[in-house]
C-alpha cells in the first residue's frame, strides 16, 4: 500500500535530546537503522525517522492515509512542544493539509435519543463521510459546544497541532466509544452512562439532547478490537459499548467470554449471542461504581493452571480495578504484553468522562 509522507527540519541545539527522549518513551517500537545519526520508530499510526544533520534534525513521518499522517505530525509536534517549550518552528512539507479543518473532524447531528437501561442513554447521530470511522479504533472524542452559542470548532496549526477555541467558545471534550456505525446510511450510535447527582457534562448533554442538536467529533482512535482464538472481555458499565461492538464483529472461529459489572439486573442490555459467546453479569446492588471490586475478584476465582492457550484479555474499567486487573494478567497469570490490553476508562473523583464514564 502506498504511503503518504511529510517532513520538517528543526534547527535547535536541544532537538537531539528531545528525540532521544522520544526514543526512550517508545523503545519497543524502534527499528535498527545501522546508522549512528538516524533513528526510526514504527508506531501504531505510522513510522517516524529522524536524521541528524549538523545542528539540524530532519524528521520524516509516513502513514497509510491522511488521518494517520496527521496523527503522526501531532505526535512529533506535541513531543517537540513538550521538550523544547515551543513548536513554533515546525513547518511540514509533503502530503496532508498544512492548516484548516482537521481531516479527522466531523460535525454530527442528533437524530434521536433513547434510554436503553436505567443508567444508559443511546444517541444516534447523523454525519457525512463516516467511512474512516469504521476502522482505526473503537473510540473517538466528542466535542460539546457551550449551550446557546454557535459552535467554534478546532483547526490545525501549521505545526501540526490542534488549535482549540478558548474563552466563551471553549469546548468540552470527552472520549467515547462508537457503539455502532453505518457509513453508507450516514449514522453512528453512542451510548452514555448516566451519573445521577454528578456534574458530568457529556451525560447531562445525552439526557437533554434533542433531534437537531449539533456537536463535533474527532477520531477514530483507541486501538482496534482484540484478535485471538479465545477472548476474555472484562468491563464495567463504561465498557459495555466497546464489548458490544467487539462481540458484534466476532469471527465464528473465536470464542469469547465477557465479565460485565453493572448496578443490577435492570442494567443488562442486549448483546450479541451465539454458541461461541458466554456472558456473565456481576451486580453492585447499589454500591458506588468503582468500589465493588467485582471484576478483579471474578478473575482471581480462575485457576491460573486452567488458562487456555491462545487467550487474549481485553479490559476497560475504573482506575482501581484497572490496576488490579493489570496486576493479575501480567504478574499472576504471566500473560505477555501482546496478549492483553487493560485500560482505565475512568477514575473515581476525577473530572471528565471517558468511554461512557468518568475519566
Amino acid at each position: 500500500m502506498d504511503q503518504l509522507s511529510a517532513q520538517t527540519r528543526i534547527s535547535d541545539e536541544a532537538i537531539r535530546s528531545a528525540i532521544e527522549r522520544l526514543r526512550d518513551e517508545h523503545g519497543e517500537c524502534e527499528v535498527e537503522t545501522g546508522a549512528a545519526d538516524r533513528w526510526e520508530l514504527r508506531l501504531y499510526y505510522g513510522s517516524l525517522s529522524a536524521t541528524l544533520e549538523g545542528d539540524d534534525m530532519l524528521i520524516r513521518v509516513a502513514a497509510i492515509d491522511e488521518t494517520c499522517l496527521s496523527y503522526m505530525k501531532m505526535t512529533v509536534a506535541g513531543h517537540v512542544a513538550q521538550h523544547l517549550g515551543t513548536s513554533s518552528g515546525l513547518r511540514w512539507q509533503g502530503d496532508g493539509a498544512d492548516a484548516g479543518t482537521p481531516i479527522f473532524f466531523r460535525e454530527i447531528t442528533v437524530m434521536w435519543s433513547r434510554r436503553i437501561s436505567p443508567h444508559m442513554q443511546r444517541l444516534r447521530f447523523a454525519g457525512t463521510d463516516l467511512d474512516r470511522f469504521i476502522h482505526g479504533g473503537l473510540h473517538m472524542r466528542l466535542l460539546l459546544p457551550p449551550r446557546g452559542r454557535r459552535p467554534v470548532w478546532p483547526s490545525m496549526g501549521v505545526d501540526g497541532l490542534l488549535v482549540w477555541p478558548a474563552g466563551e467558545d471553549a469546548l468540552t471534550v470527552r472520549v467515547y466509544t462508537i457503539r455502532a456505525i453505518d457509513a453508507a446510511s450516514g449514522w453512528l450510535d453512542v451510548d452514555f452512562v448516566l451519573h445521577p447527582g454528578q456534574d458530568t457534562p457529556a451525560a447531562i448533554f445525552a439526557q437533554n439532547a434533542r433531534a437537531g442538536d449539533v456537536i463535533g467529533m474527532i477520531g477514530p482512535g483507541g486501538g482496534e478490537a482484540p484478535e485471538g482464538r479465545i477472548l476474555l472481555l472484562v468491563g464495567d458499565d463504561t465498557a459495555l459499548p466497546a464489548i458490544g461492538r467487539i462481540l458484534e464483529h466476532l469471527p465464528q472461529s473465536t470464542r469469547a467470554e465477557a465479565l460485565i459489572e453493572v448496578d443490577g439486573p435492570d442494567d443488562r442490555i442486549a448483546l450479541p449471542q451465539g454458541g461461541n459467546i458466554d456472558i456473565t453479569w456481576l451486580y453492585r446492588h447499589g454500591r458506588e461504581a468503582g468500589t465493588a471490586g467485582l471484576l478483579p475478584a471474578a478473575l482471581r476465582e480462575r485457576s491460573h493452571a486452567a488458562l487456555a492457550d491462545g487467550l487474549v484479555v481485553w479490559a476497560g474499567c475504573e482506575f482501581a480495578d484497572f490496576r488490579e486487573i493489570r496486576k493479575i494478567v501480567r504478574k499472576e497469570w504471566g500473560l505477555p504484553r501482546d496478549k492483553h490490553l487493560v485500560t482505565a476508562y475512568w477514575r473515581r473523583g476525577a473530572l471528565g468522562e471517558n468511554g461512557g464514564g468518568e475519566e
